[in-house]
């Protein structure tokens, strides 16, 4: 770790963004610097990084997220030459946002209505198996708003213990279900509007059926030609090896309970308060760091440890992602 830390001192310099905060003595996110005005290169950027891969993981577990920042990152193959550095296994999005695939590993973050919220959320947090890390980079940050902003899970849940002790652990010990509505079609005016036909890759019920219960999917058909997913039982908090054994609030109860599509009860039918969601949904929000997005970031999420999401924006606004094992 000795040489490693020696490492950084040459090849990064730590920095500082808006909104960023200590929590638990972690400061959320690191910012990365080039370390001299002419190491701020591409290929300067490559080398540092092949360098210090192990000790850059351990910093992404460590402070949850890390922010490249003052890199002449321009465009998706050059995203992709920085996610490719580390040789992290790919794993596909699935789910209802819709995204378009750009270039190898790199798709279009959810390209619902920039004047809609998408609400905090682990990636994948329902399917059986998610990605550990969510990459991002801005190719076009927004003129105003379109932030986002992440939220350390654990403080979630040391909150709701504190004010909801018996229905977390109710809760905890029932596991969750959850169902969602999706259309047969793509329909781009939703941030949750992809069809299932493009979600499970093909128009034939029977193989959706196949390919959803892989997933960990049930589906319900509908005589409008859309879907029921239903998912259950989940879990509401997990622990995950090498972070500092901390209960994340790995769930997706705020945003799907009791929306016009989606539901969340408990795993046998029992259902969550108005008021228990309502508070958890304003303590998400105390909790978020938010951090404005400037042209050629590059910022690394630990999956397992925040939530995140988007806000309003005003157009243009271009995020690209990658999604890695």
């Amino acid at each position: 770790m000795e040489n490693l830390c020696k490492n950084l001192c040459k090849d990064f310099k730590e920095g500082k963004c808006e909104g960023q905060k200590v929590v638990d003595g972690e400061t959320m996110p690191l910012v990365l610097q080039p370390p001299e005005p002419n190491k701020g290169d591409l290929e300067s950027l490559l080398s540092a990084l092949k360098k210090n891969k192990d000790w850059f993981e351990q910093m992404i577990i460590k402070n949850s997220a890390v922010l490249l920042r003052g890199y002449d990152v321009k465009n998706a193959e050059d995203f992709n030459e920085i996610v490719e550095t580390f040789g992290w296994d790919d794993i596909r999005y699935v789910g209802p946002a819709p995204r378009t695939h750009i270039y190898k590993r790199i798709w279009t973050a959810n390209e619902g209505p920039l004047s809609e919220m998408i609400y905090y959320h682990h990636e994948m947090v329902l399917i059986k198996e998610c990605p550990k890390k969510v990459i991002l980079f801005c190719e076009t940050p927004p003129p105003e708003g379109g932030q986002t902003p992440f939220v350390p899970s654990f403080r979630v849940t040391e909150r709701m213990l504190e004010e909801f002790p018996e229905y977390v652990e109710e809760m905890d010990a029932k596991g969750l279900k959850y169902s969602f509505t999706a259309y047969s079609k793509d329909n781009t005016s939703s941030m949750r509007g992809r069809g299932w036909e493009d979600a499970l890759g093909t128009s034939d019920p029977a193989l959706a059926e196949i390919r959803a219960k892989a997933l960990g999917m049930d589906l319900e058909w509908l005589p409008n030609g859309g879907v029921k997913t239903i998912l259950g039982p989940r879990t509401l908090t997990k622990v995950f090896e090498g972070r500092k054994g901390r209960r994340m609030w790995f769930n997706t109860v705020v945003g799907m309970h009791g929306k016009e599509l989606s539901s969340a009860t408990m795993a046998d039918g029992t259902e969550i308060p108005e008021e228990v969601v309502k508070r958890c949904e304003q303590i998400i929000e105390e909790e978020s760091i938010q951090f404005n997005w400037e042209k050629g970031d590059v910022v690394f999420l630990d999956n397992m440890a925040l939530l995140h999401g988007r806000r309003p924006s005003l157009p243009p606004r271009r995020v690209l992602v990658a999604t890695c094992k």
